[in-house]
């Protein structure tokens, strides 16, 4: 079996290799962005999925909107309602699985958070080309999808 890497490949594992330093970069940031209100980056993380759908949203569909796994979220979850900052709701399609919603400190939290980030983002963004940025964030959907789909393919009902 041919091990070395298609120039491709080799650029791709540069590619990954970048994404997890940054990945561990953007978690630490976003712990010192918003730690003086309370959160962490995987509170601000959750209670974003909530905010963003503009919905209260079961711990499944938090997980699989952020890419993490359910038991993850479900911890976070646990330590929001904890902090006052979600509440679970009864859900009417689903007699088990509760819904996460924001309470009013919760909103505040996450407005606070949204707030922070915006001005953060911004400075990071001075001097960047739009379209390049642009460009990455679609190669990173792009390469996200694929793994997706693999990941659908191995996990099939042929497997085992």
């Amino acid at each position: 079996m041919d091990r070395r890497h298609t120039p491709i490949g080799q650029k791709l594992t540069e590619l990954i290799l970048e994404t997890f330093r940054l990945n561990g970069a953007l978690i630490s940031r976003g712990d010192n962005l918003v730690n003086h209100i309370g959160l962490t980056s995987a509170r601000w993380q959750v209670l974003g999925a909530v905010a963003l759908e503009g919905r209260p949203l079961t711990v499944a569909q938090i997980a699989r909107r952020m890419g993490l796994s359910r038991q993850a979220v479900q911890r976070v979850a646990n330590d929001l309602e904890a902090a006052l900052l979600t509440t679970y709701q009864e859900n009417p399609d689903h007699k088990r699985a509760k819904l996460v919603a924001l309470t009013q400190e919760g909103e505040a939290a996450y407005a606070k958070a949204d707030a922070i980030q915006t001005a953060w983002v911004n400075a990071i963004g001075k001097g960047l080309d739009l379209e390049t940025v642009a460009d990455a964030a679609l190669l990173l959907r792009t390469i996200h999808d694929r793994c997706r789909k693999e990941a659908s393919r191995e996990s099939g009902p042929n497997r085992g």
